[in-house]
């Protein structure tokens, strides 16, 4: 079963949000933030000298990816999530500002695990190498912050049926471990 959820988190889908594990599938309406490396320590040096972000933090989701140019026609290139853990020693930090949803693939760390839990904010993954057909579910991309940064500048993305799991829940339970032992206990049973 896929569940679809709104972005930013609203009020009123909070419960809704506290019931998704990991593992469900996730088609996500409305508005995702792209960030990367560079934007992330842009990011944590404003909220660290007390100025605000570039976007309400408040129940919004980022996505870590920096698109390639829009093909003629289109509103945004190939959109592939990149490795979270290059965004692990920011994270924490914008949790506490209040994010809710992080998008990207592979491993986090122990402290933003514990960051999610604390926060009640969920780590989301997206394909990685679908950046193509990720893409088609972004029906528009508007920089907002750092233009000098290129592809890492930060981009509002207006998103319909943007595809993801849960990798990590809000009891910390997270595919990225429960996948690869699940797959062992199988293997060993042959």
């Amino acid at each position: 079963m896929t569940i679809s959820l709104h972005a930013p988190l609203l009020p009123a889908e909070q419960d809704f949000f506290k019931n998704l594990r990991a593992g469900d599938r996730v088609l996500i309406q409305g508005t995702l933030y792209s960030a990367r490396d560079a934007a992330h320590k842009k990011m944590f040096e404003l909220l660290a000298s007390g100025k605000s972000l570039p976007f309400d933090p408040q129940g919004a989701f980022i996505y870590y990816v920096g698109p390639s140019p829009a093909p003629e026609g289109a509103v945004i290139g190939s959109a592939g999530p990149t490795t979270s853990s290059r965004m692990d020693a920011y994270t924490p930090v914008l949790l506490d500002s209040g994010v809710k949803g992080l998008i990207g693939k592979g491993y986090r760390n122990q402290e933003v695990k514990d960051s999610l839990i604390c926060n009640q904010a969920l780590y989301f993954a997206a394909t990685g190498g679908a950046g193509a057909l990720l893409s088609k579910s972004i029906l528009s991309a508007e920089v907002i912050a750092w233009p000098e940064l290129g592809t890492e500048a930060v981009r509002k993305l207006t998103v319909r049926d943007f595809p993801v799991t849960v990798a990590i829940d809000l009891a910390g339970n997270c595919v990225y471990e429960s996948g690869p032992a699940a797959w062992k206990k199988a293997r060993s049973e042959f």
